[in-house]
């Protein structure tokens, strides 16, 4: 009966730890802001969007699997994203020219972010193939939790090594006498 206590206490400390670290590891990074616009990508060329303010400095980020800092990707690497500026021409428009690689695997995403013109903000076109905005953010964006994630990791961490060593010193306190 000891035993079967001691390994449940182990498997579910285990068990506890691979749940909380799972969803740091596996996310890449998103934009999300009111100055954000973001755009479907299904095929290579320039991505204009347009509505930022004229000489404006515009952060492109490419999200999808195997993304790289040349805004290349690769098949069968994890998604991941890569970010690159641009400046607004003076009619507001920014472009970046996105490169897929040969057998795209999943989806790939754009996300401008600068200064807006107007609250309207613009098409989002896609002169290689598609286009559309993005939903405005709403909810808890996972980056701003991963204090309490850590936190609450240590703490279930700190528990278990106190419970553990109890465990222990009755074990050895049993042992002796």
């Amino acid at each position: 009966m000891k035993h079967k206590l001691t390994k449940a206490a182990a498997s579910a400390t285990i068990a506890g730890a691979l749940l909380l670290a799972a969803p740091a590891v596996a996310q890449a990074y998103v934009p999300t802001s009111p100055d954000t616009v973001t755009v479907t990508v299904t095929a290579n060329g320039p991505v204009p969007i347009d509505g930022f303010t004229p000489g404006a400095s515009v952060t492109f980020t490419l999200v999808g699997r195997g993304v790289t800092g040349a805004n290349i990707a690769t098949a069968n690497l994890p998604v991941t994203s890569a970010s690159v500026i641009k400046t607004a021409d003076s009619s507001g428009v920014a472009t970046a020219v996105v490169t897929l690689p040969a057998n795209p695997s999943g989806s790939y995403t754009v996300s401008a972010t600068g200064p807006r013109a107007s609250a309207g903000g613009g098409s989002g076109v896609n002169a290689g193939g598609a286009g559309g905005t993005a939903l405005p953010a709403t909810g808890v964006d996972s980056q701003s939790m991963m204090g309490i994630w850590i936190g609450g990791g240590a703490l279930l961490a700190a528990g278990a090594t106190v419970a553990v060593a109890a465990k222990v010193r009755r074990n050895r306190a049993e042992t002796n006498s």
